[in-house]
């Protein structure tokens, strides 16, 4: 009798190994996608931040003037930086760019002074840029305002599109590792049915019953959490030191915010299912536990 209580403890706690190790892979694949997802949006703002438009400045500005329009423009939530550019600035840009000093041949330089302004990832969309510029060319000492609004549209509609693709893959993954972790949660369960029908006929309530059950699963969903965690840490290690160009992310703030929502759905997937399980268990009745 002894021996049968020994074999069924060592089954027990070998099926909640297993389903521990199980939900700690299904986080870990899904923690990495989500690095993955963070650092593609990442890229997308760089890109989107990096375009600029450039306001045209008039001829014959003075020094006041234009410091003030540089600022009004700095000043406006859109705008993430501007750089003031002179005219003999522009001049000698392209003459760089030609290869060839073509005010000599104009005599003069014909090029005006500008403001380079590159506007922040969430305004960088063409109905933002479009009102822009609208608002732009009413300013006094604003010539002209140019910018590349076919490359921006193209710009906004390939980072959508990948954006889409990225949540319809994450979603897929969530649902199938929510499958998984649902089977494996139930096994781990199956195994202690035994005992939860002993439990009920010496007259247990359900919520007696339930405790311990979800006591277990908050551990072993900080556990699983904590070993997804430690091999995700390990993957952004290698991928900066692997690849330090490519630039992934490892600031503090976005990888504590994936860390932590790493553990609350493991927890929370963890006290769910088991949950669940126990309640089917706790249902059955006493004729039907040896079937399932």
């Amino acid at each position: 009798m002894a021996g049968d209580e020994k074999k069924i403890g060592r089954r027990v706690r070998n099926a909640y190994l297993v389903s521990t190790v199980s939900i700690a892979l299904v986080l870990f694949l899904l923690g990495t996608v989500g690095y993955l997802i963070l650092n593609a949006r990442k890229a997308s703002d760089s890109l989107r931040e990096n375009m600029t438009v450039s306001v045209l400045l008039k001829d014959g500005l003075s020094e006041t003037e234009t410091e003030a329009l540089e600022d009004r423009l700095r000043r406006l939530p859109q705008v993430r930086d501007v750089s003031y550019i002179s005219k003999e600035a522009a001049a000698e840009e392209f003459e760089a760019y030609a290869g060839s000093d073509f005010r000599g041949f104009l005599d003069g330089n014909p090029l005006p002074a500008s403001c380079e302004v590159r506007l922040r990832a969430e305004s960088s969309r063409p109905d933002t840029v479009k009102r822009l510029d609208a608002e732009w060319r009413t300013w006094e000492g604003v010539d002209d305002v140019l910018y590349q609004a076919a490359v921006i549209e193209q710009v906004t509609d390939n980072i959508e599109k990948f954006n889409l693709v990225m949540l319809i893959f994450g979603g897929t993954l969530l649902l199938i590792s929510l499958i998984l972790i649902h089977n494996t949660i139930r096994m781990a369960i199956f195994a202690k049915r035994f005992i939860i029908n002993t439990m009920k006929l010496v007259g247990a309530t359900r919520g007696f019953i339930l405790r311990p059950f979800l006591a277990k699963a908050l551990m072993q969903g900080i556990a699983a959490a904590l070993i997804a965690s430690a091999l995700i840490a390990g993957v952004v290690y290698g991928l900066n030191r692997g690849v330090p160009e490519a630039g992934f992310i490892l600031a503090p703030e976005p990888l504590l915010l994936l860390f932590a929502g790493i553990v609350g759905v493991g927890v929370l997937i963890s006290l769910l299912f088991t949950s669940w399980a126990v309640r089917k268990y706790v249902r059955l009745d006493t004729g039907q536990i040896s079937i399932y």
